[in-house]
């Protein structure tokens, strides 16, 4: 009999996947981002209240398989899921996007948290963050020398030295290069995702001989498969149905 499935999303590969879910199969999101209306499955916005409440909500509505595609640095979520998945005793399936890996003539950095960042930064002055809000926590704590943006899901109003920018990828090449032209952007910032739609960013950098500082990925819990590409994972499920 076909599992009945919870997807915790939020990626390009997790819509792409609750596209061709059944419908009773629950696709949750966080809320960040627009809400996706034309689903055959159901949508659920929102948390659950930790490991215990996702394990709570599993046993509620029936579900026999999680599946975890939240972002490689949700590493929070990835937790409550593999553990909620074992209060509950029902599988759990993750999808483990590979990180980007740097090719000749690449200077990329890793730092392990805020503080590593902010040190590694000390000789530039016009950094392009791709990593998220975090940035914008600390707008308050710029150097006199730098001048950041900041791009993210969310905008807000620029301040004296921030621009902020609210946009979604993915993001053309010939977009990244011209905003990395009208920023005279000297060091990138980002995650390592892995992501394909937000690549072409990397790409402008290696073409200008920019620094890259990527933000460490987080250790993630083990679970009972683990895929690397959706094409496999989405095999794997056709073989439960």
């Amino acid at each position: 009999m076909r599992p009945r499935i919870l997807l915790l999303g939020g990626t390009t590969e997790a819509l792409r996947l609750a596209r061709g879910l059944p419908p009773d199969a629950i696709y949750s999101l966080a809320g960040l981002g627009r809400v996706p209306d034309d689903l055959p499955c159901q949508v659920r916005v929102g948390g659950f209240g930790g490991a215990e409440g996702l394990a709570t909500f599993i046993r509620e509505q029936g579900i026999d398989l999680v599946l975890d595609l939240t972002h490689p640095y949700a590493a929070q979520i990835s937790a409550n899921a593999a553990r909620a998945a074992v209060l509950s005793g029902v599988a759990c399936w993750a999808l483990r996007r590979p990180g980007w890996q740097a090719g000749e003539g690449d200077d990329w950095r890793e730092v392990d948290d805020w503080a590593g960042l902010v040190a590694a930064l000390q000789d530039f002055r016009r950094p392009l963050f791709t990593l998220g809000r975090e940035p914008l926590a600390h707008l308050q704590q710029i150097p006199l020398h730098q001048h950041w943006t900041v791009r993210c899901l969310q905008s807000q109003p620029a301040t004296e030295r921030a621009e902020i920018i609210g946009a979604r990828g993915p993001f053309a090449l010939s977009e990244e290069r011209a905003l990395f032209a009208r920023l005279n952007t000297d060091v990138l910032i980002s995650k390592n995702s892995g992501s394909q739609s937000t690549e072409p960013k990397l790409q402008v950098a290696r073409e200008l001989g920019l620094p890259v500082l990527l933000l460490r990925r987080p250790l993630l819990p083990a679970v009972d498969r683990e895929f690397v590409s959706l094409d496999a994972l989405t095999e794997a499920l056709r073989a439960t149905a």
